[in-house]
């Protein structure tokens, strides 16, 4: 098995222990045993508890980087991409993202330069938005109801009505696109 599998296996363990026993359960020994990787096979990609929380800051860091490359290629309506982002895909994100949440709620497990990464992911798409837009408030206004869903899906609240989602998105969507036509 390669050195990345195994890697990502342990993540995934690491994540699944976090979103269903939160960040008391992490242990080396409960994530190997999760992972089905003996102890010394966990301490060859990680070396300690806080070693493992960094693994997944950085996985999220990746995936925050490939929506943010496919975002800003030309043509992309930037205001469209990021609230159907704001959707998780699957479950695999909503765990990614709920775990590295258990871990902050941890604080003595993140280093400041973890939250620095999840800082900058949000900063990012702010200025992607920004950017795209023209209108600072309006694009903040954007990724707030983004975060927004993106929270209420992870939370396990109910979604709004398909219907009134849609309305929503369309309103944010001329919005922007107005903003755009006025400023282009």
């Amino acid at each position: 098995m390669s050195a990345t599998n195994t890697r990502d296996r342990i993540l995934d363990a690491l994540q699944r222990i976090l979103v269903r026993q939160g960040t008391g359960a992490v242990t080396l020994e409960s994530v190997a045993a999760e992972a089905g990787v003996s102890k010394g096979g966990l301490l060859y990609h990680f070396r300690s508890k806080q070693a493992m929380l960094q693994g997944l800051v950085q996985r999220l860091g990746e995936s925050a980087g490939a929506e943010f490359e496919q975002a800003g290629r030309v043509g992309v309506d930037v205001v469209r991409y990021f609230l159907e982002a704001s959707q998780p895909a699957s479950d695999e994100e909503m765990a990614l993202y709920w775990s590295v949440i258990a871990a902050l709620r941890s604080t003595e497990e993140l280093s400041e330069a973890d939250t620095e990464v999840l800082a900058r992911v949000f900063a990012h798409w702010s200025k992607l938005l920004t950017d795209y837009i023209g209108d600072p408030v309006l694009a903040e206004t954007i990724r707030l109801v983004g975060d927004g869903l993106y929270l209420s899906a992870l939370s396990g609240l109910p979604s709004p009505e398909p219907k009134l989602l849609q309305q929503v998105f369309d309103r944010l969507l001329e919005q922007a696109a107005e903003t755009r036509r006025t400023r282009a």
